[in-house]
C-alpha cells in the first residue's frame, strides 16, 4: 500500500526546527489540550503546555478567529483571574472516513469533535476494484450533500482504510485471481483521490481501529493499547505512548496474521480461527445455510451449535495472540471489538478471558482485557480521526499527565 521510502531512516530527525515549526507545534499543543479536556480554561492551558500567558492568549485568539474553537462563559468566583473555558467548535472542521473492508465498505462523515454527521454502508461478497471505487465516490458525494458550502470548505479530506494486503485471503472469500491481481497494482489513497477529487491518505484498518479505540477512552488514556477487531477476518493494531505502530510501509501490528495453535496443536493464522469467515465455514460444513449480509443482523440462534464451538476456538486463539502481542509491545489494555451483536461480543470476550487465565504466563504483567468502546465502525471513524489529528493536533500526550493535577 505504501511505496518503499527512498530516504534514510535517520534523515527526518536530523533536520532543524524552523521558527514557523515551533509556532505550529505550540498551536497544536493548545488545540490538543482543548480536544482532550473540553472546557479547559486558558490558565490551565498555559500551565499544562508550559507556554506563557501572552503566548497562550495569542494562540487562543488565532484559533478562535479560524473557528476551530469556541469559548464559554467566563468562570468567576475562583482564586486569581477569571478563567475562560474553551472547547472545539463542532463546525470548525470535518473529515471523511472510508473503510474498504473484506465484505463491506463504509463512508462516514464526522466533525472535528469526533461526532458522526452522516454514514452509508454497503455489503458485497468481496471487494471488486472495478466497481467499488465508483460506488464509494457516489456515496461520498451523498454524505457531503448534508454539509452547507461554508462547512464543506472545512473538509480536511478522506482517511481511507483497508486491510494491509488484499491478497491470499481474498481467495478464501471466492474472489477470482484477476481481482487479487488488480488490488496488488492499486495505490489506494491516490486512486480514491482521483475518483473523488478530494485529498486522501491510506491507513491500515487495524491501525485505524486501534486509534479509534484509544480516542474513545476517557483521560488519562492508556499508554499502551492493543486492539483486536473480529470481522470477516481479524484486524488489529497497537498504539504505544500516543504513536501508532505502523512500520515503514503501514502494515506493522497485523495482529490477525499472528500464528497461534488450534485445539489439537496445529499452527494456524489467527485470521483462520477467530474470524467470522471461520464461523461461516463451520456453518457450511454442517450443511446449514450460510448467513449473508451484516453479521449484526444474522439469525445467530439458528446456528448456535456452530457458534458455541467457534467462540471457544476463537477465544483460545485470541488469548495466544494477546500474550504474543504483550511480549512484543508493553500493553496496558487489550480491547476486543467486532462486527458482532453485543451479546455475541460479550460471549467472545468471556471465552478469551477464560483461555487467557488458563495459559502459563512468563510476562511481568498481563494487560487488562476489555470490550472495545469504538463499535463496529471503528476503522472508518479511526481513519477520519487520524486525518484530523495529523492536520491539527499534537503528539504530546504527556499534556494529559494526571500527576500534574496533584
Amino acid at each position: 500500500m505504501r511505496e518503499q521510502p527512498e530516504q534514510d531512516v535517520f534523515e527526518p530527525i536530523v533536520r532543524g526546527i524552523t521558527q514557523s515549526g515551533v509556532r505550529l507545534a505550540n498551536e497544536r499543543a493548545v488545540l490538543t489540550l482543548i480536544a482532550g479536556i473540553p472546557g479547559v480554561s486558558n490558565a490551565d492551558i498555559a500551565r499544562r503546555s508550559g507556554l506563557g500567558p501572552q503566548t497562550t492568549a495569542r494562540i487562543l485568539a488565532d484559533l478562535e478567529a479560524r473557528d476551530l474553537i469556541i469559548r464559554g462563559e467566563v468562570l468567576r468566583g475562583r482564586r486569581g483571574q477569571p478563567a475562560t473555558p474553551y472547547s472545539l467548535n463542532p463546525l470548525g472542521g470535518f473529515s471523511l472516513g472510508v473503510e474498504i473492508g473484506w465484505q463491506h465498505f463504509e463512508v462516514l462523515l464526522q466533525n472535528i469533535t469526533g461526532q458522526p454527521v452522516a454514514v452509508t454502508r454497503r455489503s458485497y461478497d468481496y471487494p471488486d476494484p472495478d466497481t467499488v471505487f465508483a460506488e464509494i465516490a457516489a456515496d461520498v458525494e451523498t454524505v457531503l450533500s448534508s454539509l452547507p458550502n461554508e462547512q464543506r470548505s472545512r473538509l480536511a479530506g478522506i482517511g481511507v482504510t483497508t486491510p494491509g494486503n488484499f491478497g491470499p485471503l481474498l481467495v478464501q472469500l471466492g474472489a477470482p485471481k484477476s481481482v487479487v491481481d488488480a488490488w496488488a497494482g492499486i495505490d489506494i489513497g491516490p486512486r480514491l483521490a482521483l475518483e473523488t477529487a478530494l485529498p486522501a491518505f491510506w491507513v491500515n484498518d487495524g491501525s485505524a481501529g486501534a486509534w479509534r479505540e484509544l480516542m474513545a477512552f476517557p483521560t488519562p488514556r492508556p499508554k499502551g493499547i492493543a486492539s483486536f477487531f473480529v470481522g470477516a477476518f481479524v484486524g488489529g493494531g497497537i498504539v504505544s505512548r500516543g504513536e501508532l505502530m505502523e512500520g515503514p510501509y503501514g502494515n506493522a501490528a497485523d495482529l490477525g496474521a499472528i500464528i497461534v495453535h488450534d485445539r489439537v496443536g496445529r499452527p494456524a493464522y489467527l485470521h483462520l480461527i477467530a474470524s467470522l469467515h471461520a464461523l461461516v465455514l463451520r456453518v457450511a460444513d454442517a450443511g446449514q445455510s450460510v448467513p449473508a449480509g451484516s453479521p449484526r443482523r444474522w439469525d445467530w440462534r439458528a446456528i448456535e451449535p456452530m457458534v458455541a464451538a467457534w467462540l471457544d476456538d476463537a477465544g483460545h486463539g485470541l488469548a495466544q495472540a494477546i500474550l504474543t502481542t504483550t511480549a512484543m509491545a508493553e500493553i496496558d489494555i487489550v480491547t476486543l471489538n467486532g462486527d458482532l451483536p453485543e451479546q455475541i461480543l460479550t460471549r467472545l470476550l468471556a471465552s478469551t478471558q477464560a483461555h487467557l487465565d488458563a495459559l502459563p504466563v512468563l510476562l511481568p504483567h498481563l494487560p487488562r482485557l476489555t470490550a472495545g468502546l469504538a463499535g463496529p465502525s471503528a476503522a472508518a471513524f479511526g481513519a477520519a480521526q487520524l486525518l484530523l489529528f495529523r492536520r491539527h493536533f499534537s503528539r504530546a500526550w504527556d499534556l494529559f499527565d494526571p500527576e500534574q493535577d496533584k
